[in-house]
């Protein structure tokens, strides 16, 4: 395992340091520039998700959401402070902001190059449009490849192991007993189908999301004198080296944009070619609505959540330098939200109810890989493996799971961003 960690952070440190941030940002900013500023249409995503067949189009923002509003929102957030230094925020934020684009610009693609079975069902995701509109179909199966080795780390084994340190933290619950609930509960849902799934995200995301938000604002209101501080110190140390925080070590520029980067990607995904597979099952919605709405997911998700996560951070930081002594990445954020009564329990009911709708919204995306690859035969076998690797991840080192999730992160973008920049003609904004 030390071999392993190793090559992965060296790995890592050799992609995140400067191509794949450069590649990303890039990419970003290409398709905000291609397709006019398409943040500008982020309001009418609330019209668009009333009209047409509004049940299927907002299971599928939900979705979405599950799989993205996971644990990066907290741990992410909090590692990225933790290790490239408050400017980290802005650069997870500015992520967010740009990364819409390249959200609407997958989804998009994905919609336009649906594939209809003979059953009459709809499929598809980057791995159709590579090997239909490009003709590359032995890139499309490796893309296919990397999604489903994906669905096992960034939307599984990272979960579960954030899940078992909260648990333990909470109430000393051992890692075996800790994995062995969540597969249970995990496993009551995927194995009933993507009807299930779907279903359940309706009604888990709005709810826990707005648990999230209000504990924030709440946190907010509490550090009112040193929000606008905190948001001053955030920009400023984006660009520039910064002195030390508390516990927490002074943030250099390139561990500022490494870090806020890659937990960004981590978090809204924008770049993997992942959320479009919520929405590539729709029949009646078209590209355009489709997009809109897969561009709002990476709004609610980095641009309001992540941001305020950031700011609770450093706020509480700048209020109580003391609590960063001593930190690892979840209990920066315990620190944060122990300004609160009954701070800690309700940011652990946060972390788990955020990773298990995670491990549910990821277990689709990684179901839509194995029917590429091997047909709807091969879904029972996955799922049991997904649950296997739920347990796996449950008591593996936290920060080897993290530096494995960069490395398939990185994996995943390389085919999607190619994809998307030789489509580029293909990807329009809305007409109106």
């Amino acid at each position: 395992m030390s071999f392993l960690y190793q090559f992965l952070s060296a790995a890592n440190r050799f992609l995140w340091n400067g191509p794949l941030l450069v590649l990303l940002l890039g990419t970003h900013l290409f398709f905000t520039l291609r397709l006019r500023g398409i943040q500008r249409h982020l309001p009418s995503t609330l019209r668009f998700s009333r009209s047409g067949n509004k049940k299927q189009g907002f299971r599928s923002l939900t979705t979405a959401l599950a799989a993205t509003l996971g644990t990066g929102n907290i741990v992410g957030v909090s590692s990225a402070v933790a290790l490239g230094g408050p400017g980290a925020v802005f650069w997870c934020w500015l992520t967010g902001l740009l990364g819409m684009a390249t959200a609407y610009a997958e989804c998009y693609l994905c919609m336009l190059h649906q594939k209809k079975e003979a059953d009459g069902s709809i499929r598809g995701g980057i791995m159709y449009v590579l090997e239909h509109a490009l003709k590359k179909k032995g890139l499309g199966k490796m893309f296919a490849y990397l999604l489903l080795i994906a669905s096992f780390g960034i939307g599984c084994s990272t979960q579960a192991g954030t899940v078992t340190e909260t648990v333990s933290s909470l109430t000393g619950a051992p890692a075996v007993l800790t994995g062995g609930l969540l597969v249970f509960f995990v496993g009551y849902v995927i194995l009933h189908g993507s009807s299930s799934i779907k279903k359940l995200c309706g009604v888990l995301v709005p709810v826990m999301a707005l648990f999230y938000l209000a504990a924030c604002l709440l946190l907010l209101v509490l550090n009112r004198d040193f929000v606008f501080p905190a948001i001053r110190f955030i920009l400023s140390s984006a660009f520039t080296p910064t002195a030390a925080l508390g516990g927490i070590a002074g943030g250099s520029f390139l561990f500022s944009a490494r870090y806020g980067i890659a937990r960004g990607l981590f978090t809204n995904e924008a770049g993997l070619g992942t959320a479009p597979l919520a929405f590539t099952e729709q029949k009646e919605s078209s590209p355009e609505k489709a997009a809109l709405l897969s561009m709002s997911a990476v709004f609610w998700d980095t641009v309001i959540l992540c941001a305020l996560t950031g700011i609770v951070i450093v706020s509480a930081l700048l209020r109580f330098p003391s609590l960063a002594e001593n930190y690892t990445a979840t209990t920066l954020t315990n620190a944060a939200f122990s300004l609160l009564p009954f701070g800690k329990p309700l940011l652990g009911i946060s972390l788990i109810a955020f990773a298990y709708a995670t491990l549910i919204g990821w277990s689709y995306f990684g179901a839509q890989a194995v029917i590429y690859l091997f047909g709807e035969g091969g879904l029972r076998t996955y799922r049991i493996c997904y649950l296997g690797m739920i347990f796996l991840g449950s008591v593996l080192s936290l920060p080897l799971i993290w530096e494995m999730t960069d490395f398939i992160n990185a994996c995943m973008v390389l085919p999607n961003v190619l994809t998307l920049l030789l489509l580029q003609r293909d990807i329009l904004p809305p007409k109106h």
